[in-house]
């Protein structure tokens, strides 16, 4: 997949209407009337962000996903784009999603071009308003990830998003809920991406298919 064809491709689709994360909350047992109503609760959500960064590797557009370390919080050990929550010198998202992506992986983000911004997702257990940016850079690294905050660094092909066999069921408990449910997950070279990160790649992917 050429890069440069796909960031043009994506930008202009982010500023259009976005596929949103109805029809994959449905899969995953949400409804998006408890979404909302539990996004109203005092106190009000905290503002996030997260980066998903495309750039070339071995001739092939990819980007980086990364691994949680084990400790006692909700997203022990779970995977997701580098990102993190606004601090106060953060003068906007997309700051904090640049900020963050650094910190996390050690890479520079010198170069690196935002094309826009996918739908915010509100994630109930941390009470976050995450908003995902997408981005593009000619070249990345080198990669030093700051082993407090990441167990592992996964970088994907985006051709690996488009199969067919990456979508996948498995039976998870959702705290939200109060109980287990069958939800999708992405298999990303056998690690299980779900929740929040996977309704992020879901919209991603229905843009590079479009």
């Amino acid at each position: 997949m050429n890069l440069v064809g796909i960031a043009d491709r994506l930008r202009l689709r982010l500023q259009g209407g976005l596929p949103g994360h109805d029809a994959f909350l449905e899969l995953s047992g949400y409804r998006r009337p408890d979404l909302e109503a539990a996004m109203r609760a005092a106190p009000p959500p905290r503002e996030s962000a997260v980066l998903a960064l495309l750039y070339p590797r071995h001739g092939m557009a990819h980007t980086v996903l990364m691994q949680r370390p084990t400790y006692a919080g909700v997203h022990s050990g779970q995977v997701s784009f580098p990102g993190g929550r606004r601090e106060p010198q953060d003068d906007s998202l997309e700051a904090t999603a640049l900020r963050e992506f650094t910190e996390e992986t050690g890479a520079p983000v010198t170069g690196v071009q935002l094309i826009g911004a996918l739908s915010p997702i509100y994630i109930p257990p941390s009470r976050s308003l995450v908003t995902p940016f997408v981005a593009v850079a000619d070249r990345i690294g080198p990669f030093a990830p700051d082993a407090r905050e990441v167990a592992e660094l996964i970088e994907v092909p985006l051709a690996d998003l488009l199969r067919e066999d990456i979508l996948k069921r498995r039976e998870q408990h959702i705290a939200m809920l109060g109980r287990t449910a069958e939800t999708p997950y992405f298999d990303v070279k056998g690690r299980v991406v779900w929740g929040a990160t996977a309704m992020m790649l879901a919209e991603l992917r229905e843009l590079l298919r479009q």
